[in-house]
């Protein structure tokens, strides 16, 4: 699985999820201060999920129906500390049967929901 750690992503987490083997690209290393837009953009030409928690992603997926990446996971909390967005999703993908592409997830600190959509 590749990801796209979106400029709100804790690096801790970056960190994280690439020693545990994940390949992550971020915005923050790689092109800090583009749009939403601009990252929507390179996950779909990178095939890659964005990590955010930014919930203007939803609005512009859902809402605007525009640029649609190949799938969004939106974390709703902070967690106890910068790694908790990559421990909580790890155990998740270890634990959880989750189908991600083309799917919204929203991962709150008890709950999980997934919106899909097309591309």
């Amino acid at each position: 699985m590749k990801f796209l750690a979106n400029e709100n992503f804790p690096f801790p987490s970056t960190s994280l999820l690439r020693n545990s083997g994940y390949y992550v690209y971020s915005i923050s290393e790689e092109s800090p201060g583009i749009s939403d837009l601009e990252v929507i953009d390179k996950a779909k030409s990178k095939g890659l999920i964005i990590l955010t928690f930014d919930k203007d992603y939803g609005e512009i997926i859902f809402k605007h129906s525009i640029n649609k990446p190949p799938s969004v996971i939106f974390f709703k909390f902070k967690g106890e500390n910068p790694k908790a967005a990559a421990e909580t999703l790890i155990d998740l993908l270890k634990t959880k049967d989750l189908k991600i592409k083309n799917r919204f997830t929203v991962i709150e600190k008890e709950n999980i929901r997934q919106r899909s959509y097309e591309i």
